[in-house]
Parts: C-alpha cells; structure tokens; sequence
C-alpha cells in the first residue's frame, strides 16, 4: 500500500512546486520604475526647501511609490532609502509600471493577426503607454521598442497607481466622473490648496479629480478652465445639449428668480464657478461650507439653470 501512495505524493508534492511561483508572480503588486535623467536632488520632502539626501545619478533606478502633486515623485532608492525627486522629466522618466506573467506576443499593431515583434518572457518589465481598447495596450519595452500587448491579465498585470496611461475618450471621461465621486462629502473651502484633497473648492475639486485620471494639469481656476474647454472646440450654451462628463460654467449668484437674470448680456459675464454634468440634468459639484461638500444637484428651473453660461468636453 506504501509503495503506491508514495509516488501519489510524490507527484502532487511536485505540482505544488511548480505551480507556486507562477502564482506569486501574478499575486505580487508590481513596482513603477523610473530612471535619472540627469543629476537631481533628493529629499527628504516635496519641496526645494526639504533637507538634501544626496543627488541621484544619472541612469539610476528608483521605485516610485508615490507621487503627492504634479511636480515631485515619492521615491525609495536601491539602498531603501525614501525620500522626493522632482517629477519634470527634465530630471526623471518612469521606465516600467507592468511585468509580463505568461508568455505573450509583442506586435506592430493591436490585433492578433499583426506581425510578431518577438515574444516576451515572463518577468519581463514594460510600460504601458495608452490603453487602445479592451483587448489592447500599446507599450514600450525595456529596450525603448514599441508595440502593442494583450491587455488581459492572464498575460500581464499592471500599476496605474502613479504613472496613468492614455484611456479611449469614454474610459477616460467615465473614469474621471468615478474618480470625482470618491470625493463625495470633502468639504468645501473657498481657496482651497491645490493638490490637498482634505478640502475643495469648484475649481479645486475639478482640477484634482481630472489629475487623478490622466496625471495632467489643467488650470486651477474656474475661468481658465473655461478657456481651456473653449480651446478643445465648440461649447453649448443650452445644458440640454451637453454629454456626461462635460464641464459646465457659471455667472455669479444674482437672485433665485428667472427675472433676476433677465436682459442679461451672457456674452460679458465673467466665469465664476464650474460643475462636472452627469447626464439626465444632473451635475456634481461643490460651492459652499453650509452645502456639505462635494455633492451632487439637479439644474433646470432653479437658479443653476440660470446661472448656467457653456459647457462642453474637458477631453479631447
């Protein structure tokens, strides 16, 4: 009975061991990487002002773990060290965010019939630049080559946590309304510090929101993103004909009656406030400490309709 249990074990015990590292690989979170530009320093905050650690070398490889505004990485050396390099791409690039679990095809084109650049292996680093679909990435490897990559993850997983990669207009304009709607609740503060997500104000809230989801900076004021929207194409002036997602843009209060915002040359009224509409005449906003934050509201025989100036897509 021994002599056959024996080889019974035996072979499960070797399934065991072969099929445990794929596994770890799949289950393990993969680090964004980013390499020296040039010479910059680092330190031990996200300011100019923070004390010097000492200079990264140029070509030198760092994990990035974090990035709290727009122009300074959270980053830990090959030493452990933890500290901030400026984000310019001046100074540093990131060079991988994904890792290749199987095996896949790398192509000249996102489609299963285009041809084969090579196949890449597993363990494999790789950046993803652009989500082209739902079965596609475009992405670049670790010797700077481009090609396209299945997206599923049965082949690769990937970190958007810092560096965020282009998404097909949809994506992106559904993203950056779920992104928004995580900050339900934040409360409102006139003037609010940019990048600091423990209070907002209009501008604030839509600045940051769409940071989030692209890692681009638009304006941080109301009217410059107006004039941002104005620069992407046509806007609407009736709500009515505006698309989930687009920016709307307001004149100042002037009365809750229609008659108070009668004659009124729309033309030269200045931009003071923007909401991010939702569709079906809703929209998501903040505007005041007593309306409890960021929240959501109807427009449409009440005083945001009157108030209401354009909109149109923040995206192109």
């Amino acid at each position: 009975m021994m002599k056959r249990i024996l080889p019974l074990l035996l072979a499960a015990l070797f399934c065991i061991t072969v099929a445990a590292p794929i596994a770890a690989y799949a289950e393990d979170s993969v680090p964004t990487k980013a390499q020296a530009v040039s010479g910059v320093s680092f330190r031990d905050q996200p300011s100019t002002s923070g004390n010097l650690l000492r200079y990264l070398k140029t070509g030198e490889i760092v994990t990035v773990i974090g990035q709290p505004n727009p122009y300074w990485y959270n980053i830990q050396d090959q030493q452990g060290v933890t500290g901030y390099v400026s984000s310019s791409s001046k100074y540093i690039k990131v060079i991988s965010n994904a890792k290749i679990i199987y095996g896949v095809n790398f192509r000249t084109a996102p489609s299963s019939t285009a041809d084969r650049i090579r196949l890449l292996s597993t363990g494999e680093d790789m950046l993803i630049l652009a989500k082209v679909n739902d079965s596609w990435y475009k992405a670049q490897d670790s010797k700077g080559v481009v090609g396209y990559v299945s997206s599923s993850t049965k082949y690769i997983t990937v970190n958007n946590d810092i560096y965020k990669m282009d998404l097909p207009v949809d994506e992106r304009i559904e993203s950056f309304i779920n992104q928004g709607m995580t900050y339900m609740g934040t409360p409102y503060e006139f003037g609010s510090d940019r990048f600091d997500t423990s209070t907002f104000d209009c501008s604030d809230f839509v600045q940051q929101s769409f940071w989030d989801i692209t890692r681009e900076v638009i304006a941080g004021d109301s009217r410059g993103q107006a004039d941002y929207v104005k620069s992407l194409g046509p806007v609407a002036s009736d709500w009515r004909n505006l698309k989930r997602g687009d920016l709307m843009f307001f004149m100042s209060y002037k009365g809750y009656k229609a008659s108070d915002y009668a004659g009124i040359d729309e033309s030269t009224e200045t931009v003071t406030h923007v909401a991010i509409y939702l569709g079906n005449g809703q929209m998501l906003q903040t505007y005041s400490p007593e309306s409890g934050g960021v929240r959501i509201d109807t427009i449409g025989g009440n005083t945001w309709e009157y108030r209401y100036l354009y909109g149109g897509t923040f995206t192109k």
